[in-house]
């Protein structure tokens, strides 16, 4: 027997265990026994993916043919996310096809790109290597419609890898499976025609991926988009492979949920309601509301200062976040468990709109004194407050609290876990102000900040905690 075998049989038999767990359930389903479902049940627990776990704060960067027209044809705003404007009916797809003539970012300095991401604090950053319009910032050698065939002509993926690699930001390469410059491409499979394209335009895929991961293995990791047409949903056997080749070129590669399909054509979870994938990635513009939101899965939020939108566009239309909405986003995602990644569209010309450079310069003045309760941080399991939000350092008892709301009276409550109390509560920024705690009923205190105390943005109090007695938990009221 295979070992690949005797690791499904073990998989099945632990679903078996987790799903028939309570025996008195009379409603329980019968797992699925699946060959291209979860290969894992519950998260990795690897170096690589320990690291991805710690990041907090990421980066997203969207640039393409797109950021060329800028969110608008013929003195009409499109509707739609910028990147999408070529599924516009007012654009000519012969037109847009032709915008690589005009591709020559001479303003695109990478350095300054990633020394911008270093300041505001960013440990990790997804780049878009081609969108859905097919075009390659990469020089492949499996389509003429790349930047090498551009005005501009050089290598814009390795030079992104190279300079935030210099910077010590870790590098995830977005990839779009559609690509609707290739002729094989199919949103469906209806006739044998269509499968026989569909497995022309599989190879091709293949042969990009493994292209980039030999170009540029500094990767960490790949993130996937376009995956949810019928046509990539009925190739799961194709999408299962295609993860295990590219795990076996870089040990450690993370891949979040949006790649694979099992054989019934689930996305994110199999059959069998396991996620598939490293992460989960349904986090698209949304946060969860708890903790059981994400199921004991690892996941990100990825973000858009606009309301939507990715690529550049000349007018953000309706609300733009400030920085410290974004601030308060990243501290919320890392309280449940998740990172947050926060995305910027650079204009054709390679530079970033100055909205963009204000929230990044802001983000990262807080970042550089607050981070603390930001990195390697983790879900507390406290009971949440309206003053903000709790983080907790990973393998280690200390508790932050990130405020962003005070009480008028100045007293901030807190909820720690069972048989867990205040040792010492003090401010982040000022270690020897030890704070003034209360200690209430039912794990509950009360922490008193410092009369005068006037704050102007998001500050951190750090909890050291301690481990109640038997006798104080015993000393509570029975109802």
């Amino acid at each position: 027997m295979r070992k690949y075998d005797l690791r499904r049989i073990g998989l099945l038999l632990l679903l078996c265990v987790t799903m028939f767990g309570n025996a008195n359930s009379q409603t329980t389903k019968q797992p699925v026994a699946l060959k291209h479902g979860a290969h894992r049940v519950g998260k990795r627990t690897d170096a690589d993916m320990a690291k991805w776990r710690s990041y907090g704060l990421g980066q997203f960067i969207h640039w393409g043919l797109y950021s060329i027209l800028e969110g608008k044809y013929n003195g009409k705003y499109y509707n739609g996310a910028a990147e999408w404007i070529r599924s516009w009916k007012e654009v000519p797809h012969a037109e847009y096809d032709s915008l690589y003539k005009q591709f020559n970012p001479e303003n695109f300095n990478p350095t300054q790109w990633a020394k911008m991401a270093k300041q505001m604090g960013v440990k990790y950053v997804t780049f878009t290597t081609k969108h859905h319009d097919g075009f390659c910032l990469w020089p492949s050698q499996y389509t003429q419609y790349t930047v090498a065939n551009s005005p501009y002509k050089k290598d814009i993926v390795k030079q992104v890898v190279d300079a935030y690699t210099k910077e010590g930001i870790d590098v995830y390469l977005y990839f779009s499976v559609m690509d609707w410059s290739h002729p094989d491409w199919r949103t469906d499979l209806k006739t044998k025609e269509d499968s026989v394209a569909f497995d022309r335009f599989k190879l091709f895929t293949k042969n990009q991926l493994t292209e980039l991961l030999k170009m540029y293995p500094q990767t960490k990791g790949l993130w996937f988009d376009g995956t949810w047409d019928t046509s990539w949903k009925k190739s799961g056997a194709f999408s299962d492979s295609l993860e295990q080749h590219l795990k076996s070129l870089i040990p450690g590669l993370i891949i979040g949920s949006r790649l694979r399909a099992d054989e019934f054509g689930n996305r994110h979870n199999d059959a069998n309601g396991v996620l598939m994938g490293d992460y989960e990635q349904g986090w698209e513009r949304k946060i969860p509301k708890t903790y059981a939101d994400v199921h004991g899965n690892d996941w990100d939020c990825v973000m858009t200062i606009p309301e939507n939108g990715w690529g550049y566009a000349e007018k953000w239309l309706g609300h733009w976040k400030t920085s410290y909405e974004c601030i308060e986003m990243t501290t919320q995602c890392v309280s449940l468990g998740g990172n947050f990644v926060l995305n910027f569209g650079p204009k054709a010309d390679g530079t970033f709109r100055p909205e963009e450079i204000t929230v990044a310069k802001e983000m990262g003045d807080w970042m550089k004194v607050n981070n603390a309760a930001i990195y390697d941080c983790e879900y507390a399991n406290c009971e949440k407050q309206d003053w903000g939000y709790f983080t907790k350092k990973q393998n280690d008892d200390k508790i932050y609290m990130v405020v962003f709301n005070v009480p008028i009276n100045g007293s901030l409550k807190v909820k720690l876990p069972k048989n867990t109390s205040i040792g010492k509560a003090s401010l982040l920024q000022a270690p020897s102000t030890v704070l003034s705690t209360e200690q209430l009923d039912y794990n509950a205190s009360y922490i008193q900040l410092p009369k005068g105390m006037k704050p102007t943005s998001p500050f951190v109090i750090v909890i050291d905690t301690k481990q109640q007695s038997q006798v104080e938990t015993e000393q509570k009221a029975k109802t």
